[in-house]
């Protein structure tokens, strides 16, 4: 391990090897994704609302002056006091299949854990639920979208040696967009409607939506609070989570239900397919990057279901199936075949509603790991 060199990241030059380095090591496997540069260099420098709460520390790793991995260390503060523990996070954890590299990197994160009075380690995760997290832990070369993480399987056999425990499992599901709605499911509905007196959001332009958009995120901060390791996002990080995701919105695919009042009581957000857009791009918007996004959101045959929640005062009342409903009949509308969820804790109500009501094939199941340090 001798000649395994690790330091911080320390300048423009060593963040723009950190960003790349993923691109690199995996340019050659067809499931994985590039993130935007532009997109990383928001979450990984000051410009990242998050920092107001969190720590981190950026490092590379090097061997005969090549970078041979990285690794982010993070401390969110908010998280540790609201779940009452002192836990590092790793994220941004990359490396080439050398168990010396994977273990130098992640001593570094333990070291940083150990001087800030941390007393466990646990990842891959991000600042926020929001951002990238959990390992394949199966199924390694399934279909990967833009907010999921690559792994290979390597990985997973390095953090089991190393005595790491699985602390959270979620599951992934692919399922046929277009299936039909039961005549029984379709009045049902409607009557949940009639007796809740909702309305489902029926958008003509983006104009009518943004107004709902910090009342979506206020709503999903409600929805996830009990989720494992989830913390509220502040206004500062709700913003930009708008900027973020809001751009790439299908209106036919955002399926907002509001009570009597006008308060956003559920959701269920869905965006094209934009895989093979983001690898086309290889990690930049410019020159043509912007084109290949722009084309994917306009010529679609694939779903991604991005997020979906009901307000906790609203849960068990069926309001769920409305949304689900309506994702299916759009997909029908837009001729849609597949829909791919994202990781979905294990146990939670709509991994129940999915397995229950809907033709769903498990894609794959996902981790996060830790230790006490």
């Amino acid at each position: 391990m001798s000649d395994i060199v690790i330091t911080p990241v320390a300048s423009r030059g060593d963040l723009k090897k950190f960003i790349a380095f993923p691109n690199r090591l995996f340019k050659d496997v067809p499931s994985y994704i590039p993130p935007l540069d532009s997109e990383e260099r928001k979450l990984l420098t000051d410009k990242n609302p998050s920092l107001e709460h969190c720590s981190r520390e950026l490092f590379l790793a090097r061997r005969g002056g090549k970078v041979v991995g990285r690794v982010a260390a993070i401390i969110n503060r908010t998280i540790n006091e609201h779940w009452n523990k002192r836990a590092v996070r790793f994220g941004w954890f990359d490396f080439v299949e050398d168990y010396d590299v994977f273990l130098a990197l992640l001593d570094k994160v333990v070291d940083y854990g150990r001087r800030h009075g941390m007393d466990e380690i646990e990842g891959p995760f991000g600042f926020t639920d929001l951002d990238k997290e959990c390992w394949a832990i199966d199924n390694f070369d399934a279909r990967q979208n833009m907010s999921t993480l690559y792994n290979p399987e390597y990985y997973i056999r390095f953090i089991e040696r190393a005595g790491y425990d699985i602390k959270c499992r979620w599951q992934q599901y692919v399922m046929p967009a277009s299936q039909p709605v039961p005549d029984k499911v379709a009045r049902l509905n409607g009557l949940i409607m009639e007796k809740y007196h909702l309305t489902l959001l029926k958008p003509k332009n983006r104009k009518e939506i943004y107004p709902y958009a910090t009342k979506f995120f206020h709503t999903l901060n409600d929805s996830f609070k009990d989720l494992y390791d989830f913390v509220p996002l502040t206004e500062k990080e709700i913003d930009v989570y708008i900027e973020q995701y809001f751009p790439f919105i299908n209106l036919d695919f955002c399926h907002f239900i509001v009570d009597s009042e006008d308060n956003l009581i559920a959701f269920g957000l869905s965006v094209p397919d934009l895989s093979a857009a983001y690898k086309k791009a290889r990690g930049r918007l410019f020159p043509f990057g912007w084109w290949y996004l722009l084309r994917a959101l306009k010529k679609f045959d694939t779903i991604d279901l991005l997020l979906n929640g009901v307000h906790p005062d609203w849960q068990k009342r069926g309001v769920h199936s409305i949304y689900y409903s309506e994702m299916n009949l759009k997909a029908i509308e837009h001729h849609v075949h597949t829909a791919y969820t994202n990781p979905q804790i294990i146990g939670n109500e709509a991994v129940k509603v999915w397995e229950a009501q809907y033709n769903v094939t498990p894609l794959m199941q996902r981790a996060v790991f830790g230790k006490k340090i």
